[in-house]
């Protein structure tokens, strides 16, 4: 009795095996067919290098102000430069080189790096509530223009901007009603604008928005001795600029 048992499990065992092995073939098979179709770019055709010292000295404000444009175009046509991030990364760890500095809201919809399609390393940011201006600001667009060599200053505000909302609706609360006090000199500048005085009236929000920018140009040129000289002498530009959250569009702010 104790041989046809173990005969039948020796068999038993065999079929199993080979069943096993028969899947693991298909699956094996199965996951080569199914990556065969996956297209990854070569790394070659990635963006490794950095902006250098050199070439960055080369550029004018005008010119830098150039390529962020051309780079927003890239960005509306979906036409992105292919970064290879982790080359980057590693070779802009011995130092940076950027031309131009943007103070941005906080808004999560305005990725600003993106906007632009730059490297790493290309552009300082400066991201607070509203794009506002204070001394921590100030003092960080100074060093990155004077002691870092950035020649392009841009203040970038953007449609339908809560920070400005709250400016127009008079928000009191916290830290927010400090914040917003900030705005409320561009819903004065736009007191005679028609319609609704309250933050449904999108055409004033935009209007507010811009003039946001452009005060803020404004405190940026009064607060800053060393960034206004800067400018007087060319070696600087400062300048306006509106985001369009429907499109990624951005637009010069005179």
């Amino acid at each position: 009795m104790q041989k046809p048992i173990l005969f039948s499990c020796i068999v038993l065992s065999a079929i199993f095996l080979n069943s096993g092995c028969k899947d693991a073939s298909q699956s094996s098979n199965h996951t080569s067919d199914s990556t065969a179709n996956v297209s990854v770019k070569p790394v070659s055709n990635l963006v490794s290098e950095v902006i250098s010292k050199e070439a960055r000295d080369k550029m004018t404000p005008a010119s830098v102000l150039h390529e962020l444009m051309e780079g927003n175009n890239r960005f509306l046509a979906n036409n992105l430069t292919p970064h290879n991030l982790p080359a980057q990364v590693k070779n802009s760890a011995g130092g940076q080189n950027p031309k131009a500095i943007i103070l941005s809201c906080i808004d999560s919809r305005v990725p600003v790096e993106e906007v632009f399609d730059e490297n790493i390393g290309d552009i300082f940011v400066a991201r607070v509530a509203g794009n506002i201006i204070n001394d921590d600001i100030l003092g960080s667009i100074e060093y990155a223009c004077k002691y870092a060599g950035a020649k392009l200053v841009m203040v970038m505000g953007h449609e339908s901007c809560g920070a400005v909302k709250a400016a127009i609706d008079n928000v009191v609360d916290g830290k927010i009603t400090t914040l917003v006090a900030k705005i409320k000199p561009a819903v004065t500048d736009n007191k005679a604008f028609a319609g609704e005085k309250t933050s449904k009236n999108h055409e004033l929000v935009d209007a507010v928005c811009k003039s946001n920018v452009k005060n803020n140009i404004a405190n940026i040129r009064k607060g800053s001795m060393i960034l206004n000289q800067m400018e007087k002498d060319g070696k600087i530009k400062i300048v306006g600029a509106y985001y369009d959250l429907e499109t990624g569009k951005v637009s010069p702010v005179e």
